[in-house]
């Protein structure tokens, strides 16, 4: 029988003692078997090389083993590695180290996004907290609240580093991006990204995923835009359809103009960049940006690209073949880029090509109803637009 022993630093139960008592075989980081001590003719052996330890524990699923895991076992925990070797094991769970940390600060989080950088790419967990205003992350050695602190400069947030939770050296600290960058810390430890500035509205657990309350393409008229420089919204659904924007990517905007388009990818919970180089364009998109995250660079394309982080889908609405080709040095997985001109479409075609992309475009040609006296309607040509998409091979 094997039992999956939560440890939050509590004393454990009388139920999990038992289990301990009786076990041949506990397995666990060094410092949950420092703190439960099991035994000593007990055999033990140290979670570090999971496969490995899992196998020691395939071949004696018969006897009695006890795995000491953090927090709660079934969050970002060993359970679903257990089962998925055909283990179905009995599990008392203790305080999930996210729960911990959210109590330490006196903070509700139903409606905080939980991540993890342990034992995954850890661009995805960055890019949440640059997208979302309360995310919590389970870090890892390679990706800890240093790293995630250096990754969010040009990011308002504030961060709460929680270290060691239920451990004798526990400590939670408030800082700023900056700051975590600059020092030390102690493993193990969970980061809270906040974003003060904004309500927390990301999706709650107990939330599924819907359509935006205003469908996938806003109205051109829900954006403050000058003389009609804007991404009409029936391109701009085809756009947002390429660039796929989701939790945990990072997309820029290019030659943002209104920044339609990238707020929109932000609506999509992805981080987003929007990159324009007229001051008064930039106040647009910040003011249409207001309640999304969405970070504001002003500067021309490429040179405004120095100092970015590299974007996983990028969007070229402005700029030309400069600002694409640019973004294309930064070899995003997708890049989307429209054009009224036809030699202009030409040339991206080739430039995407000649980038190692393989490239599919449409040309997009709209009529609007438009009324007409009496109560009929006429159709209101719209400038045809041609939309290309290169997409890494």
């Amino acid at each position: 029988m094997i039992t999956v022993v939560g440890c939050d630093g509590s004393p454990l139960p009388e139920r999990a003692m038992d289990r301990l008592q009786k076990a041949s075989l506990v397995v666990g980081g060094r410092r949950h078997l420092e703190a439960v001590r099991p035994p000593e003719r007990v055999r033990r052996i140290v979670l570090g090389d999971v496969p490995a330890a899992l196998a020691e524990i395939d071949a004696v699923a018969g006897d009695d083993v006890v795995v000491l895991a953090s927090g709660d076992p079934g969050f970002f925990g060993i359970l679903r590695s257990l089962r998925e070797h055909g283990h179905a094991p009995e599990v008392l769970p203790a305080v999930s180290s996210v729960a911990g940390a959210f109590a330490r600060i006196g903070l509700p989080w139903d409606d905080a996004v939980v991540v993890s950088a342990h034992g995954r790419d850890p661009r995805a967990a960055v890019n949440a907290c640059r997208a979302m205003p309360k995310v919590a992350v389970l870090t890892s050695p390679a990706c800890g609240p240093g790293e995630i602190g250096a990754e969010l400069a040009g990011w308002d947030r504030v961060l709460w580093v929680a270290e060691r939770l239920g451990g004798p050296g526990e400590r939670v600290v408030r800082c700023t991006p900056a700051e975590a960058a600059a020092r030390d810390w102690t493993d193990p430890n969970v980061v809270i990204a906040l974003d003060e500035h904004r309500p927390a509205e990301g999706p709650r657990l107990h939330d599924q995923p819907t359509a935006p309350p205003d469908g996938w393409a806003y109205a051109d008229d829900g954006y403050e835009h000058r003389a009609g420089m804007i991404t009409k919204w029936e391109v701009r659904a085809v756009v947002l359809s390429r660039l796929r924007p989701t939790l945990g990517t990072l997309i820029w905007d290019v030659g943002a103009g209104s920044g339609s388009v990238g707020v929109e990818c932000a609506e999509h919970h992805a981080a987003v960049i929007a990159v324009e180089r007229d001051p008064a364009a930039c106040d647009l998109i910040r003011r249409n940006a207001r309640s999304t995250g969405v970070r504001v660079v002003e500067g021309a394309a490429p040179e405004a690209y120095d100092g970015l982080p590299d974007p996983d889908a990028v969007f070229v609405g402005g700029g030309g073949l400069d600002a694409l080709g640019g973004a294309l040095a930064r070899r995003p997985g997708t890049a989307v880029a429209t054009f009224a001109a036809v030699d202009r479409a030409v040339a991206a075609r080739r430039l995407l090509a000649d980038a190692g992309y393989a490239v599919e475009g449409v040309q997009l040609a709209a009529s609007r109803f438009a009324d007409l006296p009496g109560g009929s309607f006429r159709l209101d040509a719209q400038n045809p637009v041609f939309v290309l998409t290169g997409r890494m091979r």
